[in-house]
């Protein structure tokens, strides 16, 4: 099986994807986030309807609470917002030296026993990863 050309990526309210979803003018990737070093950022992501890359909009916050009320801000000004799964393609953005982004990570052979098992997406800084069979699953 060959890695899809859009990602799925499920919807799981209360945990690390509840910020996701659909607009009107295509689908959403929100998130805040502390990136380990006491750096904040609240990160909105959106993608037309096919799931390509439109903009990301990324800003350094001093503090969690600081994210969460600029996401909350960003969220609420998207028309038509409507939390759900969606299907994403690969895009990178860099802020501040971070990566931000979906990206396709290949395994060498000699680390999988199956073909299917070599291709891998990894968001960042989020750090959720995804595998075959392209079900929207996600690991932490």
């Amino acid at each position: 099986m060959n890695a899809p050309d859009v990602i799925p990526v499920s919807h799981r309210p209360d945990y690390r994807t509840d910020t996701i979803g659909r607009w009107q003018g295509g689908q959403f990737f929100a998130s805040a986030l502390c990136l380990g070093d006491g750096r904040y950022y609240a990160a909105l992501h959106r993608f037309d309807v096919t799931g390509r890359h439109l903009d990301s909009r990324i800003r350094s916050t001093g503090e969690a609470a600081e994210a969460r009320r600029l996401l909350a801000e960003w969220l609420d000004a998207l028309p038509g917002r409507e939390y759900g799964d969606i299907a994403i393609a690969p895009f990178a953005v860099h802020v501040d030296g971070e990566l931000f982004g979906l990206v396709r990570e290949d395994y060498e052979e000699d680390e999988v026993e199956e073909e299917d098992e070599r291709v891998h997406f990894e968001l960042y800084p989020d750090g959720l990863g995804f595998d075959a069979p392209w079900c929207g699953c996600y690991d932490t």
